[in-house]
């Protein structure tokens, strides 16, 4: 008989075996059961699947603050998490092999005395009351039935009631027997095996029900959760049945007994104990972080969004989700818990929860892009709201970063930036004098009440912003005449595709077409007029901060997979968008703003000028009013650290939240950036070349 012969032949015997014929099985030789061995029926190791071999167990991700152990919450579909066998208490070990499979240490993953014994006594009472499947067989069950990268239909095969299914389980059994210790084969069980109430392996398991590690499971907890992998949902003691998984804890314990690893008298006095439940839930998802850190959640929910749009974690967002769902990633984020609780603060002390205006606010670090804080008035919730009201107290829509139905708010004279900077670009110095009359009539043809004879006339704010002006003085005042003159100069195209450049994004279909089909007659866009984010105006802003490095805004800092391999899509996406001498230069004029000084004394006035003297530190900015004041918004930075603040109505844009409210605006973000900033190293901004600030030509411009 040959060798590659004997598996057919013990495949025919076996199948009859698991058919019924328990008589037959029952009456073959000892010898030629224990002499062909059940190495012959084995399928070759090399040949098993890849998920035998390497098992993709699905793990939970965790999403922590910036300092690594700060847990914010958790994305799984099961909750698991693997731990080595070490780090499991031997009690623990001792009574799976008790519950499950006695015979675990003496056969070769396959206990041919348990299938018959379990066949007859089946048999007998008509029903399944014994099984057959040893830890091996099962452990191999399991991971058919869970790889994240089976369809629902293959795992459902994988677990299906016929006799092909139980022979194909037991020859791989006998392959993994072959190449794999005890041990090894433990472990990879206690990590698979699910233990109810959503735990999947040992450890999510144990703090589940306990509030522990696996090492630290006493004899009553192990005998409890052996317990339950035979019956998992029913015997569930938190939501099924306490009385039968006291049972089930008793019954284990005997069989220790039985089996020589307990005495008696210590089973007893651990089948005396209650049960001692700790119950504990993993958070899943943002709506799961801690209660007293809901501000925390709008972080979160951004985070995912941006999962969403990585590449490197599936071809959809449906692939990607399951990746972060399956995938046993730690992610480490880049929100700083002082400096959200900071700016939490402050933008609850000017509006509460309840107030209908919201202050969407971000912080972002210049060169990185990390938001290291985003906060806004509102409870991260899908509870109702009273009538009316789609986004206080409660909403889920990113009113941060704009996304969904969020297109974002109108953000007044910091769209000036954008004009001063393409005005550098193109040659313009700081220096660049213009009498700005206190209205202006364009050549930008519009309607509307901003309209003289059909062309674009703004006007200054007030009748003291109105004459002879420079970069450095008309952005500290604010000028909207200067501005339109020199939006005139330079092109408004060249305007609004600096905005794009430095990551202005149209979320509104309407400011989307006049970008893309009108730009070149789109002079009011230097005053604001199209919908932003506090995010996105935060990272265009932090990119003269960075002294002309845009970096694509993030929320990580680092991702490992759950091998401990670092992930590239955690990595700082930058990049040199202009020329440094041109963000020099625009860095150097917006220090006017808030009351400090240009290198080249250029600063005649600000519109936020206290904000220098209450921060005690170079600084620069720029505020700015919608028509109107619809919308307030604040930007300051230093070359560290940028804070955007937007003041609107985001389910009444006609609602109005004031003028008086931006001076609150500018002391909050001048709280947040000195608390943000009180252990760092004070740092001055680099000045702009002579050439930048003065000459176009060579010549000095003279007042």
């Amino acid at each position: 008989m040959t060798r590659a012969f004997l598996p057919k032949i013990f495949t025919v015997l076996l199948a009859g075996v698991l058919a019924g014929l328990a008589l037959a099985a029952a009456a073959l030789p000892a010898a030629l059961v224990f002499g062909i061995g059940f190495s012959a029926l084995a399928a070759p190791y090399a040949e098993l699947p890849n998920t035998l071999r390497t098992p993709p167990t699905a793990q939970r991700s965790n999403l922590y603050a910036n300092d690594g152990t700060t847990l914010i919450t958790s994305f799984y579909q099961e909750d698991r998490v693997d731990v080595p066998l070490r780090e499991v208490a031997p009690v623990m070990r001792q009574a799976i092999v008790a519950a499950e499979d006695a015979r675990f240490h003496e056969h070769s993953g396959v206990d041919l005395r348990g299938i018959v014994r379990a066949f007859a006594v089946n048999r007998r009472d008509g029903a399944t009351r014994q099984g057959a499947s040893t830890l091996t067989m099962q452990y191999v069950r399991n991971v058919l039935s869970t790889d994240p990268r089976l369809t629902e239909a293959q795992r459902v095969a994988a677990t299906e009631v016929s006799t092909a299914r139980k022979i194909q389980e037991i020859r791989y059994a006998l392959a993994l027997e072959r190449e794999l210790t005890k041990d090894q084969i433990m472990a990879r069980y206690l990590n698979i095996a699910y233990f109810g109430a959503g735990a999947y392996g040992v450890a999510a398991a144990s703090k589940r029900y306990f509030s522990t590690s696996p090492a630290k499971l006493t004899l009553a907890q192990s005998a409890l959760l052996a317990g339950l992998v035979r019956s998992p949902d029913s015997d569930d003691p938190i939501n099924g049945d306490a009385d039968s998984a006291t049972e089930r804890r008793a019954y284990v314990l005997d069989r220790m007994v039985e089996s020589g690893q307990l005495t008696p008298d210590v089973a007893a006095r651990a089948r005396a104990e209650p049960l001692n439940l700790r119950p504990s839930e993993t958070p899943n998802d943002c709506t799961a972080v801690p209660e007293g850190h809901n501000d925390w959640a709008f972080f979160c929910d951004w985070f995912t969004r941006w999962w969403n749009d990585q590449r490197a974690f599936g071809g959809s967002v449906d692939e990607r989700q399951r990746t972060l769902r399956r995938g046993g990633f730690t992610i480490v984020s880049s929100l700083d818990p002082g400096v959200q609780r900071a700016t939490t603060e402050q933008v609850r002390r000017i509006y509460s929860v309840e107030h209908p205006h919201a202050l969407p606010t971000a912080v972002v670090q210049p060169g990185t892009g990390r938001v290291v804080a985003m906060s806004v008035n509102r409870v991260y919730s899908v509870a109702a709201n009273p009538s009316g009201q789609q986004n206080h107290p409660n909403t889920v829509n990113q009113l941060v970063a704009g996304g969904g139905t969020i297109v974002g708010y109108q953000a007044g004279s910091t769209f000036k930036l954008f004009t001063m900077l393409a005005a550098l670009e193109a040659g313009l110095p700081l220096r660049t004098v213009f009498d700005a009359p206190p209205r202006i009539v364009t050549d930008y043809r519009i309607s509307g009440e901003a309209s003289c004879g059909g062309y674009w006339c703004p006007q200054n704010a007030s009748a003291s912003a109105s004459g002879v002006h420079d970069m450095w003085s008309a952005f500290g005042n604010s000028v909207n005449t200067y501005f339109a003159w020199l939006t005139e100069r330079v092109g408004a195209d060249r305007v609004v595709e600096m905005a794009e450049r430095l990551g202005i994004v149209f979320r509104a279909e309407d400011d989307a077409q006049l970008a893309r089909h009108g730009a070149r007659e789109w002079g009011p866009f230097t005053l604001g007029v199209a919908a932003t984010t506090p995010l996105d105006l935060a990272g265009a802003y932090a990119t003269v901060a960075a002294e002309g490095t845009w970096c694509a805004p993030t929320p990580v800092t680092s991702i490992t997979d759950a091998d401990g391999r670092r992930v590239a899509a955690g990595a700082p996406d930058c990049r040199q968008v202009l020329d440094v001498d041109v963000a020099r230069a625009a860095a150097d004029a917006a220090r006017c703003p808030v009351g400090d000084q240009s290198m080249y004394q250029g600063c005649a006035g600000g519109t936020a000028s206290r904000l220098r003297g209450q921060l005690a530190r170079p600084v620069a900015g720029k505020t700015g009013s919608s028509e109107r004041y619809a919308t307030e918004t604040v930007v300051a930075f230093t070359p560290q650290l940028v804070v955007a603040a937007m003041a609107a109505n985001p389910d009444e844009p006609r609602d109005a939240v004031g003028r008086a409210v931006q001076a609150v605006m500018v002391e909050g973000v001048g709280e947040i950036l000195g608390f943000a900033l009180r252990d760092e190293p004070v740092r001055d901004f680099v000045p702009p070349s002579e050439t930048t600030a003065w000459r176009i030509t060579g010549q000095r411009t003279g007042n």
